[in-house]
């Protein structure tokens, strides 16, 4: 059954601006009234809003780049090219240790792989994240969400801190919170690599992710809060 129908009638536009915000002031918005071009709840679709980390866990996926954003934007390409420009690139060596973890986003897709795992780079989009698989910090998944039955093209973000590679990069105590908050304060407002230059605004949002630990890979609690960014390129002087 396409539920596309159901989607609209439950869906309005949301406009609140809050960039220029701090973090801790940022809106805290209903779910009942997000756009279906923002993205489609995944619960809606039977998806989750935790990601599938194995033996039963999952990761909230705590910050939603909006459809609305520039298309460019939206590509995985585009996505690590706005991740640089915020203090993240590729794994070290382009190395990924560990199994992918998976994501239904509640789009006819089912349970799909990561797309890519991007990680804080201290400041060298080159070299800067093995720096990271060795002190730690933070670090998430990309998921799209492009499947038939909810085409929004949003992408889904599993963000966390986590410790160091003794603590065999175990996230840290309320990492989830943490992570998604040091991106998304990295994330507001103007920011630019390799020519490109985006202007971010965030959104808080409530009702998608539980509040709590019930299924949170290593009971590690969150508080219930879903991060929107909507994500314009303002000016692209790059060599693409």
């Amino acid at each position: 059954m396409i539920l596309l129908p159901l989607f609209s009638l439950l869906s309005q536009r949301l406009t609140i601006e809050v960039a220029a915000l701090p973090l801790q002031q940022l809106p805290v918005v209903p779910t009942y009234a997000y756009s279906s071009v923002d993205f489609y709840s995944p619960l809606l679709g039977g998806g989750s809003m935790l990601d599938d980390a194995g033996d039963g866990f999952g990761e909230p996926l705590n910050v939603i780049i909006s459809g609305l954003s520039s298309p460019q934007v939206l590509t995985e390409d585009g996505i690590i090219n706005f991740a640089k420009a915020i203090g993240f690139s590729e794994e070290c060596l382009g190395i990924h240790l560990g199994a992918p973890q998976s994501a239904n986003l509640g789009d006819g897709n089912g349970w799909v792989n990561q797309t890519i795992e991007l990680r804080q780079d201290y400041g060298n989009s080159e070299i800067g994240t093995c720096l990271e698989t060795l002190i730690g910090g933070n670090h998430f998944r990309v998921f799209k969400q492009n499947g038939t039955v909810a085409p929004s093209g949003a992408v889904f973000l599993a963000v966390s801190q986590e410790e160091d590679l003794e603590e065999s990069h175990t996230i840290i105590p309320d990492g989830y919170n943490i992570g998604r908050d040091k991106l998304t304060s990295l994330a507001a407002g103007t920011t630019h690599f390799d020519g490109v230059t985006y202007s971010t605004i965030a959104r808080n949002i409530t009702g998608l992710l539980a509040a709590g630990s019930v299924g949170v890979n290593h009971g590690i609690g969150t508080d219930g809060i879903t991060t929107l960014l909507t994500v314009t390129i303002i000016d692209d002087c790059s060599s693409s």
